[in-house]
């Protein structure tokens, strides 16, 4: 598929989704690198066409350059914006009073603390995108010390094996301490996040490196 075709396909499948306006969204593709830019009304529609475009045969990498504006008269003040976000830790994750620390700054939110599951991580994470006013996240929280590299490893070669959407035979995982590394070949850019989100999923994991090449 060629760089102009590509290029057309991303717009039919962005217009698909009735809440997005692919005319607010600029993109361009060279050698299957697709640039985004323009402006969106939420982070969470940021997040959205990133989604998609990564779901998308033919996409080897995403530079994403696009800016939440949101409309005239919608803006939050920060400190709604913070108070939302603890309520919606507290509802999401189930953590102690104060486990999770919430500062935000012309809606841009940072996040720390400590938590013992990747998914709680992901859910606290994908639940402060969707609030208004938030036009940016920096996660910072941490995952506890758990167990030795030989039984992440293990676990997570066992956890590919199990993916439908994954293709384990071409997937090489090594790990050091609790740093986690993957090669290997995928065949669309969406089974990347897929494979990472395996990997994130073995307690223990405090950081992946992927290193898995579009072909």
């Amino acid at each position: 598929m060629n760089d102009h075709n590509l290029r057309d396909i991303i717009i039919d499948e962005l217009e698909f989704f009735g809440d997005i306006d692919p005319a607010q969204i600029g993109i361009s593709v060279e050698h299957g690198v697709v640039t985004l830019s323009g402006h969106v009304r939420s982070y969470a529609q940021k997040t959205a066409i990133e989604r998609i475009v990564k779901g998308m045969k033919g996409v080897r990498a995403i530079a994403e350059e696009i800016k939440v504006r949101p409309a005239i008269g919608k803006q939050v003040a920060d400190d709604q914006i913070a108070t939302r976000a603890a309520d919606i830790i507290n509802w999401t994750a189930h953590l102690p009073q104060g486990a999770i620390t919430i500062k935000v700054q012309d809606g841009w939110g940072e996040l720390d603390g400590e938590v013992e599951w990747q998914y709680q991580r992901d859910a606290i994470v994908r639940a402060v995108r969707m609030l208004s006013g938030v036009v940016a996240v920096t996660n910072l929280i941490r995952l506890r010390r758990l167990p030795a590299a030989s039984d992440i490893k293990r676990r997570i070669e066992d956890a590919l094996n199990r993916r439908a959407e994954i293709d384990a035979v071409q997937i090489q995982v090594s790990v050091k301490d609790d740093v986690v590394t993957l090669e290997g070949r995928i065949n669309i850019l969406h089974e990347r996040d897929a494979v990472e989100r395996t990997a994130w999923s073995v307690p223990g994991v405090r950081k992946v490196e992927d290193h898995l090449v579009v072909v």
